[in-house]
């Protein structure tokens, strides 16, 4: 990518890009992930500190409910939230039919479409990430601190400024990172909504312009807001570093709500599963029952499904053989560039789709030109292109994406498997192999399962790197969803949308049990 950028060509296009192009886009990006990153600190700290600090009627369900908005990529709450606000839609036609109201010259409603609207339908989505990573924090807190500040006169309030959050501040930064990464990489929402970002340049300098050099030399200006991002959560993480001790810590009794208290907090908890999950959701149910969408599946649909399907689970086994492959590696390994190579491997998960796209299409396209000129030369035939025409391409940009949660869930998993199981299967004869198939697979087999699990609901939402290394005559749910929206009949795309939906439910579910705090 970068030799893109800097070739004869490039030159000529920069000072057009860095006049023109650059400086709105991201002026937008930096504002959208300042939007972004404090309403998803607001809502999921917030709504963190309340399930683990207090008992309220409904907590028990909001502790995993909250979790849900995780399941719905950006683009689709985007497009929903165009078409409910909308002039025709449900929200606007009932406030016509209550006042009488007849145009949109009579009364004023918020339109989504803007830099606002982004902020607001990314945040109550991404939050999520937040809300998990400090409400594992807030959960693990030890009585002995918060009682001891209690003696010293603290209140709840006190206690959560100068104990809590303080502690929770890398579980944050991580958390608060995750999101903005995703903030990054979208590309659906932001189109749609009208928020020219950096992402938003890429596509549309590549695809629109013809400027494949132009899109380049924007990707390594994404690419060094990326560094500066990974940078900034290592050193908000290394300044402080809190320890737990070894033995379980007394948990803090949560503080018992009732009344007006109990309401607000119920109703702080309720609002983003509502907004976020529940309005989206039903949108969508109700869009497909009434548009009669399940009697209209085709061999088209069916054929898109299976595409979407076969793709997300070839990259899904391939990451989680990678993924074993490199963890046990690092775990029987002594050789000091492993954990050098693990991290590497985790790297592709920072780069926005858009960026992995451009950097991927030189080096395989020219894999394909050689491997043509190859077989032209010895057997006189054309294979075409191998990669970049067979959907291979996607299924290796998804691989390099999303390695890094197959590392992250299989380190999780083998690190309850004792290295005394390890020893003892050597002393048997075991060699390095038969201890991870015999051994490491049985015993880690549920965090697998659940890696596996994530990595192929990631692929299947998927949306930049899918529009731009996906062949000509394939089409996955996420790009069929994509395409209707474009052409201004969202609805038509409903159940394709229903269907991405659905199949992440389940791995937000199991993100949420998984990381649920005390009973």
């Amino acid at each position: 990518m970068a030799w893109t950028a800097l070739s004869p060509a490039a030159a000529e296009i920069w000072p057009h890009l860095a006049a023109n192009v650059i400086p709105v886009a991201l002026m937008n990006t930096v504002a959208l992930l300042l939007g972004v990153g404090l309403l998803c600190c607001l809502t999921g700290v917030g709504t963190a500190w309340l399930v683990t600090q207090y008992e309220f009627p409904g907590r028990a369900a909001f502790e995993w409910l909250l979790v849900l908005p995780l399941a719905i990529p950006t683009y689709i709450t985007a497009y929903i939230y165009v078409e409910f606000l909308g002039f025709q839609g449900p929200l606007q036609a009932a406030f016509r039919a209550l006042t009488g109201y007849r145009s949109l010259r009579d009364y004023w409603f918020p339109d989504p479409r803007n830099l606002a609207g982004a902020i607001f339908v990314m945040g109550i989505v991404l939050y999520p990430y937040v809300y998990l990573s400090v409400r594992a924090l807030f959960g693990l807190q030890s009585a002995t601190i918060v009682e001891s500040a209690r003696t010293l006169g603290a209140s709840r309030w006190p206690l959560f400024w100068r104990i809590g959050l303080p502690m929770a501040r890398p579980a944050l930064a991580a958390g608060l990172t995750l999101a903005l990464l995703e903030t990054l990489n979208d590309i659906g929402a932001s189109e749609y909504l009208g928020v020219r970002s950096l992402t938003i340049s890429i596509y549309t300098t590549w695809l629109n312009r013809n400027s494949l050099e132009g899109a380049a030399q924007i990707a390594c200006v994404m690419l060094v807001m990326v560094i500066m991002l990974i940078a900034v959560e290592a050193r908000l993480r290394g300044q402080r570093r809190f320890a737990i001790s070894v033995r379980q810590p007394r948990a803090v009794g949560r503080r018992p709500l009732k009344g007006r208290k109990a309401l607000s907090a119920g109703l702080a908890c309720a609002l983003p599963v509502l907004l976020g999950a529940a309005l989206p959701i039903g949108f969508l149910a109700s869009e497909v029952l009434t548009r009669g969408l399940l009697f209209k599946i085709d061999a088209a649909l069916l054929g898109n499904l299976g595409n979407a399907m076969l793709l997300s689970g070839i990259a899904a086994a391939l990451v989680v053989a990678l993924g074993l492959g490199i963890v046990a590696a690092r775990r029987h390994g002594r050789e000091s560039w492993l954990p050098a190579l693990t991290r590497i491997a985790s790297l592709g998960y920072a780069l926005p789709g858009t960026v992995l796209a451009l950097g991927l299409l030189v080096p395989l396209a020219g894999f394909d030109n050689a491997l043509a000129n190859t077989m032209r030369a010895w057997f006189g035939v054309n294979p075409g292109l191998v990669l970049i025409g067979s959907g291979a391409a996607l299924v290796i940009a998804y691989v390099v994406r999303f390695l890094a949660i197959a590392i992250s869930g299989i380190e999780s998993g083998l690190s309850r498997v004792s290295p005394r199981l390890d020893d003892a299967a050597r002393a048997l004869g075991a060699n390095a192999n038969e201890v991870v198939r015999r051994v490491h697979w049985p015993l880690a087999r549920p965090a697998i399962a659940a890696a596996a699990l994530l990595v192929f609901v990631d692929c299947l939402k998927e949306l930049p790197a899918t529009l731009l290394l996906r062949p000509l005559n394939l089409d996955t749910l996420a790009t069929i969803v994509y395409g209707h929206a474009s052409r201004g009949v969202f609805e038509d795309g409903a159940l394709a949308a229903l269907l991405i939906v659905l199949a992440g439910l389940y791995p937000a579910i199991i993100l949420a049990r998984a990381g649920g705090t005390r009973a």
